[in-house]
């Protein structure tokens, strides 16, 4: 394995501009929560002067509790006890319970998680620091995680869904002799089908199951696991989920920001609802209230003020946050000092800054996951034979792609040459026209924008008969661009990471622990 790039978010035509933005300090409010040993020191002071050894207690407890049947690393077990002590911190991602994974970023921003820990520590040996993965254990989108795909299968599990997707128990386990026969004879074949079996085993829930992996993967870099799906967590927000049922303050709180981004960027990632909690019962539904009564959405549930609120001093862990309460939930619980997420995350974690300052929580430091790709050298050959380099595949590719069939065409050097004497023509002869008469100007513009439709129709037909000429090169360059890009988009989004496991095995984690970037987001680019 050799890195053969590693390009910056910037120079990439794709990465959404907002985290550009962010990452250039171009957002008015964010720019102390970027990257930087700075924001990390006055970030520690901010924690540990909101985050209590009460709180510390609980969080201990309940990481034990609910760690207690894995076989833990001597390094999480060091750092379970350093949580406890108040120069102890963490930096967190989150994902859902995908399928034995999912797409293979997962193992990517939690290798950032970890490297970004010894990153903290090097820089700062009087504190320690704790990586910790959120388990999104309370999502109820049940058909967003039940499958992965390697480069040849897709592998689907089907069990009963609505409720939390933690909760589900596996029974379907098809998809594992499946998996095997794709994987037995490869070289770390067997390693992934034990893990696999030990994780889906039938009778474990989705929780446990991704537990089980996670542990097996990420134990010995000292990676604890969180269950935000606990009442001895959520104990600690139930003032916060008060004021969201009578208030409506998240959405009261982030208007300024949802505007903001909004017009600035057009959308923003996630719109926050009246009310952003769910309720857990057999289901998992949405929180409405109709001006009189809390109405559990989909159910035949409905509260008065005092009883919902009343359900909430007893049962805390029936109240589900959305996605942009979770934030909230998890700063709230944790002593955090930086989230790393991918570009839609942080998307939405910027909408929550006032919101946090509302609540008196400290907003964490924000980091862009880093990307990886790893091609083939064989394939890293081809597109240098046709003089192209990686990042071209990063850019506008179907520019790329015309101009490489178009390079020679001399009909189109002068169609171009001519369209640009057309434009000047008509520039000159607008600004006489207008000398006689205004409107004489707006008849010779008229005319121009007739004639300029026109070459550029002639140029439309002529790229489609040049492609048709050039078949064989556009095809070499449409089948290159799908290595690449599998099913037209990045790797990391499809393929599930047992496609490089089986072939490296955990050596290939070294190598992507080794190969991150935690000072900058960047996609990495690896050939193999």
């Amino acid at each position: 394995m050799k890195t053969i790039n590693k390009l910056s978010f910037n120079d990439i035509e794709s990465i959404p501009q907002l985290v550009k933005d962010f990452l250039n300090q171009k957002i008015e409010g964010f720019e102390n929560k970027t990257f930087s040993l700075d924001h990390f020191k006055d970030q520690i002071h901010l924690k540990q002067n909101s985050f209590s050894a009460e709180q510390r207690q609980i969080l201990s407890g309940v990481l034990e509790q609910q760690l207690s049947g894995l076989s833990l690393s001597s390094k999480q077990k060091e750092n379970l006890e350093n949580l406890k002590l108040q120069n102890t911190f963490t930096i967190t991602t989150g994902h859902q319970l995908n399928l034995f994974s999912g797409p293979v970023f997962f193992v990517y921003k939690i290798l950032q998680t970890i490297k970004t820990c010894s990153y903290l520590k090097e820089n700062f040996p009087d504190f320690n620091f704790v990586p910790v993965y959120w388990m999104a254990s309370e999502d109820h989108d049940f058909a967003e995680i039940n499958h992965f795909k390697t480069e040849n299968n897709y592998y689907e599990i089907n069990e009963k869904s609505g409720g939390p997707v933690g909760r589900i128990t596996v029974s379907d386990t098809f998809f594992i002799s499946e998996f095997e026969k794709e994987f037995k004879d490869s070289v770390f074949g067997t390693e992934l089908i034990l893990m696999m079996k030990e994780a889906y085993k039938a009778g474990n829930t989705l929780t446990e199951a991704i537990k089980i992996l996670v542990n097996r993967l990420f134990s010995d870099f000292g990676l604890l696991i969180i269950d935000g799906d606990a009442k001895e967590l959520k104990n600690q927000v139930k003032e916060i989920f008060r004021d969201e049922l009578l208030n409506f303050s998240l959405q009261k709180n982030s208007k300024e920001k949802v505007d903001f981004l909004t017009k600035k960027y057009g959308k923003v990632q996630v719109n926050p609802r009246e009310i952003n909690l769910f309720y857990l019962s057999e289901t998992r539904d949405r929180i409405d209230f109709d001006g009189e009564k809390y109405i559990v959405v989909d159910t035949d549930k409905k509260f008065t003020r005092e009883e919902i609120l009343g359900e909430l001093e007893n049962n805390p862990e029936k109240f589900s946050p959305n996605a942009l309460m979770r934030p909230v939930f998890q700063e709230k619980v944790l002593p955090n000092l930086a989230y790393i997420g991918g570009n839609a995350e942080i998307m939405y974690w910027l909408e929550l800054k006032d919101y946090f300052k509302s609540l008196d929580i400290p907003f964490p430091i924000l980091i862009p996951r880093n990307s990886m790709l790893f091609i083939k050298e064989k394939t890293v050959g081809k597109i240098e034979k046709l003089d192209l380099n990686i990042q071209d595949f990063f850019g506008n590719f179907t520019a790329i792609t015309n101009q490489k069939i178009l390079k020679d065409s001399s009909v189109l050097a002068l169609l171009e040459e001519k369209e640009i004497l057309l434009e000047k023509g008509f520039s000159e002869l607008k600004t006489i026209a207008e000398t006689t008469e205004r409107s004489f100007g707006n008849m010779v513009k008229a005319e121009e924008v007739r004639q300029l439709k026109s070459f550029k129709r002639m140029k439309k037909r002529l790229l489609h008969a040049e492609k048709i000429k050039h078949g064989e090169l556009l095809e070499r360059l449409e089948k290159l661009f799908l290595d690449v890009h599998p099913s037209k988009t990045w790797q990391e989004r499809v393929y599930n990471f047992s496609v490089f496991f089986s072939d490296y095995g955990y050596s290939w984690l070294e190598n992507c622990w080794e190969e991150m970037v935690v000072q900058e987001s960047k996609l990495i680019i690896v050939a193999i």
